[in-house]
């Protein structure tokens, strides 16, 4: 009885050692048109090319002071078949453009075996696909910038406006990631918002990301 007692203790330890603590979750929307108007190489994945929105790039455990856990638990491999009902919605709102073209499983692996196993503690697999698709749903930028005048037509637009617009849509200053084009202009390229460790709702976020632009971005067409 001692013996299995132990054996119990030694398992609860295991678990525990995976189970990384977290503060927040960053919750990073990328524009698709700045991913391929940059010095990356940018290939449609294999269903087609993705609609002219913000793409999912990942939900990411982060702390307060400013670093993050990853790679949490090596026994934790990413299934497709954990999220078979998500498929569609991973392939249209999750899509990858890196190249060579590809299906979408190599990025998803990446996400959940780097940052999703470092919130097992709050999210099963599926829990963590379908709250990033949930959170996508909620903020919808797009929309949000379109009916501000802020549109995807290679223009150049104020960085204050794009903030306050984001701001008054999801109650939280985001954290803005730019990058330059051939012709170094300052593009808008990722949006950073800040989520509870329930990846549930929006929160302000205890540290803004690292990311330079100018005062007035492209916003590229795609």
């Amino acid at each position: 009885m001692k013996f299995f007692i132990f054996i119990l203790a030694l398992q609860q330890l295991y678990v525990q050692s995976f189970a990384q603590d977290f503060d927040f979750f960053y919750f990073v929307l990328q524009w698709p048109g700045a991913y391929c108007d940059s010095r990356h190489s940018c290939c449609y994945p294999q269903t087609g090319k993705p609609a002219a929105d913000f793409g999912i790039h990942g939900l990411w455990p982060n702390y307060k002071t400013g670093g993050w856990p990853q790679n949490c638990n090596p026994d934790s491999r990413f299934d497709d078949l954990r999220v078979s009902d998500l498929m569609s919605d991973l392939q249209r709102e999750w899509p990858t453009l890196s190249c060579p073209s590809n299906d979408g499983m190599k990025f998803w692996t990446h996400e959940w075996e780097k940052h999703g196993t470092c919130a097992e503690s709050e999210l099963d697999q599926h829990d963590y696909f379908e709250a990033g698709l949930k959170l996508k749903q909620k903020a919808n930028l797009l929309h949000a910038l379109t009916n501000a005048g802020i549109k995807p037509d290679d223009k150049f637009y104020e960085m204050k406006d794009i903030e306050n617009t984001i701001k008054q849509v999801v109650g939280f200053a985001p954290g803005i990631e730019c990058n330059k084009d051939s012709s170094h202009n300052s593009q808008l390229y990722q949006i950073y918002l800040c989520v509870d460790t329930s990846a549930s709702k929006f929160i302000n976020c205890p540290v803004m990301p690292h990311g330079r632009c100018d005062s007035r971005v492209q916003f590229p067409k795609f």
